[in-house]
């Protein structure tokens, strides 16, 4: 009995999903709590004060460098 096979026939180029549709900002600005969780770190005072620097410093795009 055959099995079905996924159609390969595209190079790899074709589907590579665009950078675009990778990030997930919904609109709303980030918070350093935001930035602090997608860092991996646990939210403290010196953590949060952190990430308001970040913020300050980079904008939105401090979110979009942590995240894939």
């Amino acid at each position: 009995m055959p099995t079905s096979q996924p159609d390969v026939s595209g190079s790899s180029e074709d589907r590579t999903t665009p950078d675009d549709l990778l990030h997930a900002r919904t609109g709303t600005e980030a918070s350093p709590e935001d930035l602090v969780l997608a860092s991996g770190k646990d939210i403290t005072p010196h953590t949060l004060e952190w990430a308001r620097r970040k913020l300050e410093a980079e904008g939105p795009a401090a979110l979009d460098k942590l995240l894939p």
